[in-house]
């Protein structure tokens, strides 16, 4: 019974992360560029609506990604939540821990704060200066992304899978 709750944890955990940095890849890559191809300075309305049904997506695997990763943490033997560097493992697990809380919030920053900043401005250049940063926030986020998961792969490496 215990192989099956870890392995149902273990999955919720990697569709979490699938769907939340996946989202970021599929933004970046695919929606913003076709939606400035297609409806020039109308893609900002388009993105508009894109990032409201994404959000939500990303806050629940957000918060399913603190939980799961709360109990794989607590069930694995090498965790001693201390000692942080005493092995790679350790070392690796600390490291991806510092990006995912940047990753985090990051991504709060820009929903909570930017934002409601950006609807405020009048000024449409004002307005253009803080959409650019938002850009560049996602466009760190993509790369913490990238990172975690390389960072995921040398844990599992370090445990010996």
């Amino acid at each position: 019974m215990k192989e099956l709750i870890l392995t149902a944890c273990y999955w919720i955990h990697l569709m979490a992360t699938v769907i939340w940095v996946g989202g970021i890849i599929f933004i970046l890559i695919i929606a913003i560029p076709s939606s400035k191809q297609v409806l020039g300075a109308e893609a900002g309305k388009l993105m508009g609506e894109i990032s409201k049904r994404f959000t939500p997506l990303a806050n629940y695997s957000i918060i399913l990604l603190v939980v799961t990763g709360v109990f794989l943490a607590g069930l694995n033997k090498e965790f001693s939540g201390i000692r942080v560097l005493e092995n790679n493992w350790t070392t690796t697990l600390t490291l991806k821990l510092i990006l995912v809380f940047s990753m985090v919030s990051i991504h709060f920053y820009r929903g909570l704060i930017l934002a409601p900043k950006i609807m405020r401005k009048e000024s449409a250049a004002e307005k253009a200066a803080l959409q650019k940063l938002s850009l560049n926030l996602v466009k760190v986020n993509f790369a913490l992304g990238l990172s975690v998961l390389l960072l995921s792969g040398a844990i599992s490496v370090f445990r010996g899978y």
